[in-house]
C-alpha cells in the first residue's frame, strides 16, 4: 500500500461524505488505541481540528492509561473532547440481570458507547465516523450495532497491517503505534489473545482467502498452518451476517 495515496484518498472520502450529508463535523469514539487515533488524524486532515469531536467513554475496569492516551491524542490534534463514564449505565442494567458473561458485558458496553456517540452527533451536528478496519470487519471482531455502527467507515478496506503503515506516515505517536491492540473490555484482554492468531498472519491469510479468492487448501500451501487457515475462513463465513443489512422479505 502507498500510504500517501491512501491518506489522500481517505481524507478526500471523509471530506466529501461528511459534506454530502449536509454536516460539517465528525465525531468519533476516542479510545487511545491505534484505530481511533488514525481516524482522528484523518478527520482533522479532512475537516480541520475545530470540526472534530473525540468522545472518551471509560468503564470502571478501563485501563487509566488508555484514557490518558486518548487525551494525549486529542491535545496533540487540538480537537474538542467529551468524557462520558458509561459505568452507571452498564451497572444499572446488569444489576437487574446479573450474570458473569464477559461477552455480554462487552457487547453492552460497545452498544452503550455507540448510543452516546449518536446522541452527541445530534448535539454537534456531526457524522459518526467508524474506526473498524478490514481485518476486524472480515472476522466479525466487533459488536453489531455497537462499534460496527457508524455513518462512514474510512478504514473498512484497510487491513490492520496496512493501517500501521498509514499510522507511521501520519506520524502517530510511537506510544500509540506500539501498543498491544485491545478493545479494553476487561482487564488483560487483547485482540490477538482473543482471536488466537497475530495480526500479520491474519492479514496475510485473509488476503489470500478474500482478495485472491484462494481455497483453504491453496492458502495452506502458501506456508500457513491448516488450523489457522480453517479458523480464519470459518470466522469470515460465520460472521458474514454482520457485513450485510438486515434481511427483509420481498
Amino acid at each position: 500500500m502507498d500510504p500517501k495515496k491512501a491518506k489522500d484518498n481517505l481524507v478526500s472520502f471523509i471530506k466529501n461524505e461528511v459534506r454530502k450529508s449536509g454536516l460539517k463535523r465528525a465525531i468519533i469514539g476516542l479510545s487511545g488505541g491505534l484505530d481511533s487515533t488514525v481516524v482522528a488524524h484523518l478527520c482533522v486532515n479532512a475537516l480541520g481540528s475545530e470540526n472534530v469531536i473525540g468522545v472518551i467513554m471509560p468503564y470502571e475496569t478501563s485501563d487509566p492509561e488508555s484514557i490518558n492516551d486518548a487525551q494525549m491524542v486529542a491535545k496533540e490534534l487540538g480537537i474538542k473532547t467529551e468524557k462520558v463514564d458509561i459505568t452507571p449505565m452498564i451497572k444499572a442494567y446488569f444489576d437487574k440481570f446479573p450474570q458473569e458473561d464477559r461477552i455480554r458485558i462487552g457487547n453492552k458496553m460497545a452498544r452503550e458507547r455507540m448510543s452516546i456517540l449518536y446522541d452527541l452527533s445530534r448535539v454537534y451536528d456531526a457524522m459518526v465516523v467508524g474506526t473498524g478496519n478490514k481485518t476486524e470487519t472480515l472476522l466479525g471482531y466487533g459488536t453489531i450495532y455497537g462499534d460496527m455502527a457508524c455513518g462512514i467507515a474510512p478504514l473498512a478496506n484497510i487491513y490492520k497491517s496496512q493501517e500501521r503503515e498509514l499510522a507511521k506516515y501520519l506520524q502517530v505517536p510511537p506510544k500509540i503505534l506500539n501498543k498491544v491492540p485491545t478493545a479494553d473490555l476487561w482487564p488483560g484482554q487483547t485482540d490477538e489473545g482473543e482471536l488466537g492468531i497475530d495480526y500479520p498472519t491474519m492479514d496475510h491469510i485473509l488476503g489470500l482467502l478474500v482478495d485472491k479468492k484462494m481455497t483453504v487448501n491453496e492458502a495452506t500451501k502458501k506456508g500457513y498452518k491448516a488450523e489457522d487457515v480453517r479458523k480464519i475462513n470459518g470466522r469470515v463465513r460465520d460472521n458474514a451476517f454482520k457485513r450485510k443489512p438486515p434481511l427483509a422479505p420481498k
